[in-house]
């Protein structure tokens, strides 16, 4: 089951869900937009190592935005932490986003039961597209689970800005 709109509201004002910040503007019968953060990240490598830590740029966005260009991986993140121990979370990119030709969240949209902190979005620009802070760029639903919860306690829990890959983690915990 997905959570409505008013339910997600009622999880955010009891706890079950944490949204910090919320506004009830941001509200949508059966989910909750999020916003495109301050800052995004780029790799400068020109080849990426999945085995190894990454080299990357950060990018401030500032109130003029920023023009992402095709056939280059940005990572932003949410200005909204959102977190959940009760529901999973779920991150898809807005509609209105993906007219413009912005594709979000390009294959890992699912979240963790127990993670909190700002998301880190995968952003990928089909044509330049000029961006901006504190844009509507996504939207989180919130889905009932079933069976015992074992909380999210990875990686890139209280992920503050947006987040490299880390998983050259991954190699190194069967080593």
């Amino acid at each position: 089951m997905i959570l409505t709109g008013p339910e997600i509201t009622a999880a955010a004002e009891d706890g079950r869900i944490g949204i910090s910040p919320f506004s009830i503007d941001q509200v949508n019968p059966n989910s909750y937009n999020v916003r495109l953060g301050d800052t995004l990240l780029t790799y400068t490598s020109e080849v990426v190592d999945a085995y190894e830590p990454n080299p990357t740029e950060v990018i401030p966005l500032g109130d003029e935005g920023y023009v992402l260009q095709p056939n280059q991986l940005y990572l932003g993140h949410t200005e909204e932490r959102v977190g959940s121990d009760v529901y999973v979370p779920l991150l898809f990119g807005r509609s209105s986003v993906g007219r413009l030709g912005l594709f979000v969240e390009i294959t890992a949209p699912i979240g963790d039961i127990g993670f909190h902190g700002q998301w880190t979005l995968m952003l990928s620009p089909v044509r330049p597209l000029r961006v901006y802070p504190g844009m509507k760029i996504g939207q989180i639903m919130f889905f009932v689970s079933s069976g015992d919860i074992d909380l999210y306690s990875g990686k890139y829990q209280a992920s503050e800005g947006p987040q490299a890959s880390r998983y050259w983690h991954d190699r190194m915990a069967t080593l």
